[in-house]
């Protein structure tokens, strides 16, 4: 009896699992069948920050990792400039920080800025060189110190009265959670030294719709995305919660980009404003109501989004809004 018991047991098991893994399937097929791709654009341009602040290299194609974009030895936002106090630098404090441009070659970081000497930084530090548990927003990221010369160099340069240093986060490091900045991230999202997300997505038309309202013109430079689209209209990329690039990238939206000082920078002198385009993108960029208590009087403008496949994005790619 006992026997039979166990027997019976054992069958149903066996029938409940099928039923389960027979309905899992049918839900995910027919979430495949509803999922749906509608162009709304192209990539028209591609940027990379090596140096958090520092200027964008333009790219004709990248790597979409999960940190962001990589291309060669560059990855986006991977070396950071702190105070003695290991809190980070930008362009909000130091606006020439805009003027110094980072490349890449025979296995050294260059850095280069007006006036200056270049300066030559191995890409991979000496295991002597300390490592650092830096702040960026409040957050503690780790960070291998650059060395005497990064740090003389930058200092000299930002003409800085206290000494600023250099590091660099490695792939064995701890990443930073957003989540402790802004309740609409997860356990999970992770970055290295962006404000908040592996990838900021702008569109051209937003920034035309922009400078309508501007006596002076302000460049996609002034607020340092790393993907802008065209073929789309002004604010459409508010509206597209997943989108497709090319044949194999997959991007989440997280959040609309808050805006700062840091966009009043003129990407070509290094003088900061402290009013426009903010104050203008202030007068019709505003959260909802509801919204309030996040973003506070943060104006919106581009979208940060995080990787759910990750791949080769190039300039002219085609842009698609995934629906299900």
């Amino acid at each position: 009896m006992e026997a039979v018991t166990k027997h019976r047991t054992l069958l149903l098991w066996a029938v409940g699992l099928g039923a389960s893994v027979a309905v899992t399937w049918l839900l995910l097929s027919r979430r495949k069948k509803k999922r749906q791709l509608r162009r709304v654009g192209e990539v028209y341009q591609l940027f990379l920050y090596p140096v958090k602040s520092c200027r964008g290299i333009p790219l004709q194609e990248a790597e979409c990792r999960e940190y962001g974009l990589k291309n060669g030895q560059l990855r986006d936002r991977h070396w950071l400039v702190v105070k003695e106090d290991k809190v980070h630098v930008t362009a909000r404090q130091e606006p020439r920080m805009v003027l110094i441009t980072a490349t890449c070659g025979k296995g050294h970081l260059t850095l280069s800025a007006p006036e200056t000497d270049d300066l030559q930084i191995p890409l991979k530090l000496p295991t002597r060189n300390e490592i650092f548990t830096c702040k960026v927003h409040g957050n503690e990221v780790q960070g291998r110190d650059c060395g005497e010369e990064a740090s003389d160099w930058v200092t000299s340069f930002l003409k800085s009265s206290q000494t600023y240093r250099m590091v660099y986060f490695e792939d064995q490091m701890k990443p930073r959670n957003p989540i402790n900045e802004y309740p609409l991230y997860n356990e999970n999202d992770q970055v290295a030294y962006p404000d908040l997300a592996p990838f900021l997505l702008l569109s051209e038309a937003s920034l035309a719709n922009l400078n309508t309202k501007l006596e002076k013109k302000v460049t996609i430079r002034n607020f340092r995305p790393n993907i802008v689209i065209s073929g789309c209209d002004a604010f459409a990329e508010d509206t597209w919660k997943e989108i497709q690039i090319g044949r194999e990238v997959i991007l989440r939206r997280v959040m609309p980009c808050p805006r700062c000082i840091l966009t009043t920078v003129d990407p070509d002198t290094g003088i900061i404003d402290m009013k426009e385009p903010l104050n203008t993108l202030r007068s019709y960029r505003l959260c909802d109501m509801k919204d309030k208590e996040v973003f506070k009087s943060s104006p919106l403008f581009g979208q940060f989004l995080k990787p759910l496949k990750r791949g080769i994005v190039r300039v002219g790619d085609p842009v698609y809004q995934i629906t299900y």
